[in-house]
């Protein structure tokens, strides 16, 4: 099958799946030298994984050999419901962790549109990658044109704002390539001026240890005291910078009912959520984003919401 008859048909797969973005890019090594100096700043905090495996990183051949196309999808998970900033006594959870799991979903459907690719063409090797492994996600979702890294470093799109997961599928076949991603953040800084942590230390550069998502997820150690109070009540994930941003105004709600949020997500009390056993965070948070935060890590975000609430009457439950 021609190049371009093969792109054509794989292209109109991902359409039909229920993708809201398909961008191709040619597979070679990654251009530039962003990542090791952001590593050399330590902004990765404790994830150490980011640090580990570069080559393979760095080099999409090192994951599949002879691989020559990186096909990269966008899925959108907006389903707009009003989060609880403003309500001292209630958490607010990233809007991404509301619903089910995405890892899952996103993966069935990348894993539908390989086998796809590969009845087209038994010969075709590929491997999908779902936010797992040495894969640059953001880097080649601008590489295959979705988008732009937004100043917030997110991937951004005139489209659908910033309010989608990727995925990727690695590909050991030449397909017809996507040009990349142009930058249309401007001149404007709402997500900088926002973050109330101060993490985007300059346009496109996240220093993750001070970023809430990162401490309310990631870090597995207490809370810097100093931090403490510009997480407010926010206790998994943060939507802040992706909140002010003027791209995400008129962002399409998702069709996937699977990241419908749940109402247990939507303003969960506090003090509810302090008398979580392990074994009820387990249950409660089966199957979602949450569990990665494990049941102590979660609860040091709730006791440190419920100090910043000011509600005497929630002291009894620290």
């Amino acid at each position: 099958m021609e190049r371009a008859e093969l792109t054509r048909r794989i292209r109109k797969k991902a359409w039909s799946i229920g993708f809201n973005a398909v961008g191709i890019s040619r597979a070679e090594p990654v251009k530039g030298n962003h990542l090791h100096q952001w590593l050399e700043r330590q902004f990765h905090g404790q994830m150490g994984y980011m640090a580990r495996n570069l080559h393979k990183r760095a080099d999409p051949a090192q994951v599949l050999p002879g691989v020559q196309s990186i096909l990269c999808v966008a899925l959108n998970y907006l389903h707009p419901y009003p989060l609880p900033y403003d309500v001292p006594e209630k958490g607010v959870i990233s809007r991404y962790a509301s619903g089910k799991d995405y890892h899952q979903v996103v993966k069935d459907k990348l894993e539908s549109l390989l086998k796809f690719t590969q009845e087209l063409d038994p010969q075709i090797k590929g491997k999908v990658y779902v936010d797992t492994g040495p894969m640059m996600d953001k880097y080649w979702a601008v590489r295959s044109g979705l988008g732009w890294l937004g100043k917030h470093t997110n991937v951004l799109s005139k489209e659908a704002g910033s309010w989608f997961f990727l995925g990727e599928i690695l590909l050991d076949v030449e397909l017809d390539s996507d040009v990349p991603g142009a930058d249309f953040c401007g001149s404007c800084t709402r997500c900088i001026d926002a973050c109330p942590t101060d993490a985007i230390v300059e346009p496109y550069v996240l220093d993750s240890r001070t970023c809430i998502s990162y401490l309310t997820i990631e870090l597995q150690e207490d809370i810097p005291e100093e931090l403490r109070e510009g997480m407010g009540n926010l206790i998994f994930g943060c939507d802040i910078c992706q909140d002010v941003c003027p791209w995400n105004r008129k962002a399409p709600e998702s069709a996937v009912e699977e990241f419908e949020p749940k109402e247990i997500n939507q303003a969960p009390g506090l003090q509810e959520l302090a008398r979580l056993s392990r074994e009820d965070f387990q249950k409660r948070y089966k199957d979602s984003p949450i569990a990665r935060s494990k049941w102590r890590g979660f609860i040091r975000n709730v006791v440190v919401a419920i100090g910043n609430s000011g509600q005497s009457e929630m002291i009894p439950e620290l």
